[in-house]
């Protein structure tokens, strides 16, 4: 399980950590009818290299912030990629998976 932070109708969408740890997500998407959750999902998948399927929003659906489920992913795999996403503050390129 994850907590990520969501910043909708962000200029410049990706993945930071805060100085504090926090998983931010900034994404293009405005919260309207679920179109900032399905780019969440997206951008979360391709970050953990997991299918969409393997992603899914157990809390805070409508709010900003927001539990995640990572099937198949542990503790250890989780902390591995959230310590290797940036430096604090710094956004990480948008991951967008390929159609």
């Amino acid at each position: 399980m994850l907590t990520v932070k969501v910043v909708p109708r962000a200029s410049k969408p990706g993945l930071t950590v805060d100085e504090d740890g926090t998983l931010r997500a900034r994404l293009h998407s405005p919260p309207v009818e679920g179109a900032a959750n399905d780019e969440l999902i997206a951008m979360l998948a391709a970050a953990f290299a997991l299918s969409r399927r393997a992603v899914s929003i157990v809390g805070g659906a409508q709010a900003r912030t927001k539990r995640v489920r990572l099937a198949g992913v542990d503790a250890q795999r989780a902390a591995a990629v959230v310590s290797g996403l940036s430096e604090p503050g710094r956004p990480r390129p948008p991951q967008t998976p390929r159609r």
